[in-house]
C-alpha cells in the first residue's frame, strides 16, 4: 500500500502502489503545468464508508511514498484514463485500471 502525503495533513492518504505509481504521473504533469485540480477517491476496506477530495495545487508540498521497492511498470491506458478524469470539470478521479492496458 502506497501513501500519498500532501501538505500537513494529519491524515496521509493511502493508495495501492500500482495505482499511486500512475496517478502521480498525472499528477506530476498537471502540477508542472501549474495547474491545480481535485483528487477524488474512496476510501479503504479498514476506513471508515465514503470517499474524500482534496484540492491539489503546486505550491503545497506533496510526498509518494511507494512500499514497493521497484517502479510499477506503467499502463499507458490507465494513464490516459486517469488524465481524462483530472481534465474534466470533476477533477482526477482514481478510476480501476482498463482490463486491456495498453502499453
Amino acid at each position: 500500500m502506497g501513501t500519498l502525503y500532501y501538505g500537513d495533513v494529519a491524515t496521509p492518504i493511502e493508495i495501492e502502489d500500482r495505482a499511486l505509481a500512475h496517478v502521480k504521473v498525472v499528477i506530476a504533469t498537471k502540477l508542472r503545468r501549474g495547474e491545480s485540480f481535485t483528487l477524488s477517491w474512496t476510501h479503504g476496506p479498514d476506513q471508515e464508508v465514503g470517499r474524500s477530495t482534496v484540492w491539489l495545487h503546486p505550491s503545497i508540498p506533496l510526498r509518494f511514498v511507494f512500499d514497493e521497492p521497484e517502479p510499477a511498470l506503467l499502463s499507458r491506458s490507465w494513464i490516459e484514463a486517469l488524465a481524462t478524469s483530472a481534465n474534466s470539470s470533476g477533477g482526477l478521479m482514481i478510476v480501476p485500471e482498463p482490463e486491456h492496458p495498453g502499453s
